[in-house]
C-alpha cells in the first residue's frame, strides 16, 4: 500500500484485509485554485488522513495528544477544509474526537472499550477457525501463513514493528479465509482500533516468541480439523494479549515513542492531557 507522508509517496507492508483504500496521488499546489480543485477530487482530505492516520499507528501521536485544525492546516499548507474532513473521517475510524473550537484529540486509551474491542474480536476469531476447521473457508491461505510462523526460532522476525505487522495479516487472513465479507470488514475495523496497544507488546518485544508459537499451534489444529482445539487456543491467545493491554501505562507510552525513531510531529500543541 502506498501513502503520502510530507509529499512523498512511500510504501508500507498492507495487510491481506486493509480497511481503508490507498490515498490519491496528487501533488500539493500553493495556490486557492489549485487546493480548490483538489478538494472537489478529494485528494487533499485524503493525503491529510492518511498521514494524520499512519502517524497515529507508527505512535508519532499518542492517545491523549491534541492537536487543532489550524495548526495541521499551516502544517501541511492546505486549507481548514480538508484538514476538518480528515479529521472526521479518523473520528468514524474511532482514532479521533473532537472537543472544543476545531480542536481534536487521539482518543485516549479506555480500558472498558478495549474490552468491549476484545471480547469482539474473540468472537469473530474464534468462528473464524471453526469455520475454517469444517472446511467452510478457504484453507488454501494456510500454506502461506505456516512458512511464516512454522519456522525455527533463528528465522523468526525480531523486528518489533515489523512482527506486528505480521501478526495482523495471520489473524486477518484467517477471519477474511472463513469467507464472510461483512465480518471480515468489521474486523478490519475493529484492528484499527487496537492497533496502538498491540504493537505495544512488540516494541517492548516480550510476547515475540510466544506469538510464534501460539499462532503455529492454532495453525496445526486447523489443518487437523480439530475446531474444538482451534477455539480454545485462539481463544486463549487473545485472553493473554488483553491481559497484556491492561498493564499499558503512561509512562509506557512516552517510552514506546521515546524509543521510536521518529520524533513527535510538530503539528502535537499538547501532549497527553489525560492520566489513566
Amino acid at each position: 500500500m502506498a501513502v503520502w507522508r510530507h509529499g512523498k509517496k512511500v510504501s508500507i507492508v498492507k495487510s491481506l484485509a486493509a480497511s481503508t483504500t490507498e490515498p490519491a496521488a496528487a501533488a500539493l499546489v500553493p495556490d486557492a485554485e489549485g487546493e480548490e480543485a483538489q478538494v472537489r477530487n478529494g485528494s487533499l482530505p485524503e493525503y491529510v488522513y492518511a498521514q494524520l492516520r499512519q502517524d497515529i499507528f507508527d505512535m508519532r501521536l499518542l492517545p491523549g495528544d491534541q492537536i487543532t485544525e489550524t495548526e495541521i492546516a499551516a502544517y501541511f499548507k492546505v486549507s481548514r477544509t480538508p484538514v476538518r474532513q480528515a479529521l472526521q473521517r479518523l473520528q468514524n475510524d474511532g482514532l479521533m474526537q473532537g472537543y472544543v473550537r476545531g480542536g481534536w484529540e487521539v482518543v485516549p486509551i479506555d480500558f472498558k472499550r478495549f474490552a468491549d474491542l476484545y471480547e469482539m474480536r474473540k468472537l469473530i476469531e474464534t468462528h473464524a477457525v471453526r469455520r475454517l476447521c469444517t472446511q467452510a473457508g478457504d484453507q488454501s491461505v494456510l500454506a502461506g501463513l505456516r512458512s511464516t510462523w512454522c519456522v525455527a526460532a533463528g528465522l523468526r522476525e525480531l523486528d518489533g514493528p515489523k512482527a506486528a505487522q505480521l501478526d495482523e495479516v495471520f489473524h486477518q487472513t484467517l477471519v477474511r479465509a472463513a469467507g464472510n465479507q461483512e465480518m471480515a470488514e468489521t474486523f478490519d475495523r475493529l484492528t484499527d482500533r487496537i492497533r496502538i496497544v498491540r504493537r505495544l507488546d512488540f516494541l517492548y518485544g516480550d510476547c515475540l516468541h510466544s506469538t510464534y508459537e501460539e499462532h503455529a499451534a492454532i495453525l496445526d489444529c486447523i489443518a487437523a480439523a480439530d475446531a474444538d482445539a482451534a477455539m480454545r487456543l485462539m481463544g486463549e491467545h487473545i485472553d493473554g494479549s488483553h491481559a497484556d493491554v491492561n498493564q499499558i501505562t503512561l509512562h509506557r507510552l512516552h517510552s514506546a515513542r521515546a524509543t521510536a525513531t521518529t520524533k513527535p510531529p510538530a503539528y502535537v500543541s499538547v501532549r497527553v492531557r489525560r492520566s489513566f
